[in-house]
């Protein structure tokens, strides 16, 4: 999945997938900083829940765009994605140009 996302959207964003919760948390502690995160929900090492806590409670990265891709469709997974703190919630397999919109509206609304 992370080749599949660096490729399509290697041209127009700089891409730095991390292979895990805990070190894409570590890199951004480290000052690396983002207009937008894409992360899976069911992440090895941290998943999505215990990620999307310290993202949200950080001063650098409360406001940082956060979209989840997990394979599980139901409304019930889609609330609680929601609930923990993500701005929106994409099912897995997706098509790439859909979250790039997402990811352009989401980024929009943020410079105004």
């Amino acid at each position: 999945m992370q080749l599949i996302l660096k490729r399509y959207f290697e041209d127009e964003y700089l891409v730095a997938p991390q292979p895990n919760g805990q070190e894409a948390m570590r890199w951004l502690d480290d000052g690396n900083d983002v207009d937008a995160i894409v992360a899976d929900y069911e992440m090895p090492v941290m998943n999505g829940p215990a990620s999307i806590k310290p993202l949200r409670t950080s001063v650098l990265h409360r406001h940082t765009p956060l979209i989840m891709l997990s394979g599980k469709e139901e409304s019930s997974s889609k609330i609680q994605r929601l609930r923990h703190g993500a701005d929106d919630y994409m099912v897995k397999p997706f098509d790439p140009e859909e979250l790039d919109l997402c990811l352009k509206n989401m980024m929009r609304k943020l410079s105004f």
